[in-house]
C-alpha cells in the first residue's frame, strides 16, 4: 500500500446536498489507503446526504464548515461532482474563494465530473487541461 499522502490532510468540498456518491466515497478511501486524512467541509454543519445519480444515496458527517476553514490547512482539494454539487458551489462565495486559494497556491486539485463548473467560477481553468463530464466542454472552452 501507497504512503504518498502519509500525513497530507485532503480537504473533500462538498454542498449539502446532491453530491454523487461514488465521487466522494472512493477518491475518500483512496486518500486513507495512501496514508492521508480525508476531511469533510460544506457549506453547512451537520450532514450531507450524497446521491447515487437520481437516488438518495447515504448521509456523511461535516467535518468542517467551509467559510470557517483556510486552504492553508490542506495539502490538496478533491472537488466531487453530481450535477447539484458544483452548481451549489459555483453560487456560494466561500466555497469559490477557499477553491481558488488552492489554485492560487499551487496544491493539487482533483475535479471529477461536474466539479469543473466550481474550478470555472473561481477561474481556475485559463491555460490548463481540464477533463469534465461531456456536457460541460463549452462551459472549459468559454
Amino acid at each position: 500500500m501507497s504512503d504518498e499522502l502519509s500525513g497530507r490532510t485532503i480537504a473533500f468540498l462538498v454542498s449539502n446536498e446532491g453530491t454523487e456518491q461514488v465521487e466522494l466515497t472512493e477518491p475518500w478511501k483512496a486518500v486513507e489507503a495512501a496514508g492521508g486524512q480525508p476531511v469533510l467541509v460544506s457549506l453547512d454543519g451537520g450532514e450531507i446526504q450524497a446521491f447515487n445519480h437520481l437516488d438518495k444515496g447515504d448521509r456523511f458527517p461535516v467535518d468542517r464548515v467551509v467559510a470557517d476553514v483556510d486552504a492553508g490547512e490542506f495539502d490538496g482539494l478533491v472537488l466531487p461532482g453530481g450535477v447539484a454539487n458544483p452548481d451549489q458551489l459555483r453560487a456560494d462565495d466561500d466555497a469559490v474563494a477557499f477553491t481558488k486559494a488552492f489554485l492560487d497556491a499551487g496544491k493539487p486539485v482533483a475535479a471529477i465530473c461536474h466539479a469543473p463548473w466550481t474550478l470555472v467560477e473561481a477561474d481556475g481553468v485559463r491555460g490548463r487541461t481540464i477533463t469534465s463530464w461531456p456536457s460541460l466542454e463549452t462551459d472549459l472552452r468559454n
